[in-house]
């Protein structure tokens, strides 16, 4: 009976172990160069033709995802609501 009791347990224990444990890296969002490094994995394994493979990796190697940002927006003055270029304030 103890050693019923014991694999029960532990079976319990293991159980909760994994419910606890925090979730895997499968579960976070991918950054551009990840995804780009993941397409080009999952291009080396498609055996394509030597030309296709080519032209299929420079496509994705162009790929550049594009970065939105505020660089050469110049100064945004919020009360006055209008752009104002290479000026302070």
């Amino acid at each position: 009976m103890n050693r019923m009791l014991a694999t029960a347990l532990l079976i319990a224990m293991t159980i909760l172990a994994g419910c606890a444990s925090g979730p895997g890296p499968e579960s976070r969002r991918h950054t551009a160069e990840e995804t780009r490094q993941l397409a080009l994995e999952a291009l080396n394994r498609r055996g394509l033709s030597f030309d296709e493979y080519h032209r299929l990796k420079a496509q994705l190697q162009r790929e550049q995802p594009q970065a939105y940002g505020f660089e050469g927006m110049g100064q945004v003055n919020a009360e006055r609501a209008q752009v104002t270029h290479g000026r302070q304030g």
